[in-house]
């Protein structure tokens, strides 16, 4: 199993010179292994040169965290959706009011969109995430609610005793302290919880999230502060802030490592567009 990653940036894609290295593509990643199926974690606007490039013979599967426009707004320009022969399914949280089909068919259909969604000529499924685990191509797949604003889930992928953990938006530290909980108590954590690799929301430095407080997201600090209480192996910083430039980013890192001293293992790095993590 291997995770690649199309796209890293949160809330709204930011191209330009001054995010370069780790890309303005917003939440796309892609597992990787000798199947017949494609899987896809978000669709953010990464997801438009993934599809592209995917063999128009494979059967994908999207999985959605929640339909907050960066997380879903590549969909419309994806591949295998205007391919007659293709074959998608788009996973995602339940709700009480609409169906996961009719939520996406919003940002299909006028104004919005000049194609309505029962216009694509590929075969598309949508389904509700369903309790407790299922597996997909041999990889074993957890998705539990976290706390961000709207119906969200995170992911947890296992194949071959490796793991890995997705949870692009998060704010497990709203109103409490994490160092004070027990880990059932803890947002994701179950999620988390001795993951090789975590992927995970750090939007903002601890000054930023003062004046942020209940937007969804995560400090730097409360990620490492997660992974430290979740026992990962290495943590991935995702979801970067459309006004952190490349220069911000690597500053970011070099207080996650600083936090991260003594813990062990590899120190955190920042997810960027092209990186590859091998679990294999």
């Amino acid at each position: 199993m291997i995770a690649r990653v199309w796209g890293c940036r949160g809330s709204l894609p930011t191209p330009g010179e001054a995010t370069v290295r780790y890309g303005g593509n917003t939440s796309c990643v892609e597992i990787r292994r000798a199947g017949r199926i494609s899987l896809i974690l978000d669709a953010g606007t990464g997801i438009k040169r993934l599809g592209d490039e995917l063999d128009p013979g494979l059967e994908v599967h999207v999985l959605l965290t929640h339909l907050h426009l960066d997380h879903v707004e590549g969909l419309r320009f994806f591949a295998p959706l205007w391919r007659e022969e293709g074959l998608v399914h788009i996973w995602g949280p339940s709700s009480p009011v609409h169906s996961l089909e009719e939520r996406i068919a919003r940002s299909f259909s006028p104004p919005l969109f000049p194609v309505d969604l029962g216009d694509i000529p590929a075969e598309v499924r949508f389904h509700d995430v369903p309790d407790g685990t299922w597996e997909l191509d041999g990889i074993r797949i957890l998705a539990n609610p976290v706390s961000h604003p709207g119906s969200t889930v995170a992911y947890r992928l296992e194949h071959d005793g490796r793991s890995l953990a997705f949870i692009p938006d998060h704010e497990p530290v709203l109103g409490i302290d994490l160092a004070e909980l027990e880990p059932d108590w803890v947002s994701g954590h179950e999620v988390a919880a001795g993951v090789d690799v975590l992927i995970h929301d750090s939007q903002y430095s601890e000054a930023e999230y003062a004046d942020r407080v209940g937007w969804g997201h995560s400090s730097v600090g409360h990620a490492v502060g997660f992974a430290q209480k979740a026992r990962v192996g290495r943590l991935v910083l995702f979801h970067h802030d459309p006004d952190r430039s490349d220069a911000g980013v690597d500053r970011l890192v070099q207080h996650a490592g600083e936090l991260w001293n003594g813990n062990g293992g590899p120190l955190p790095v920042a997810a960027c567009e092209g990186m590859t993590i091998d679990l294999t």
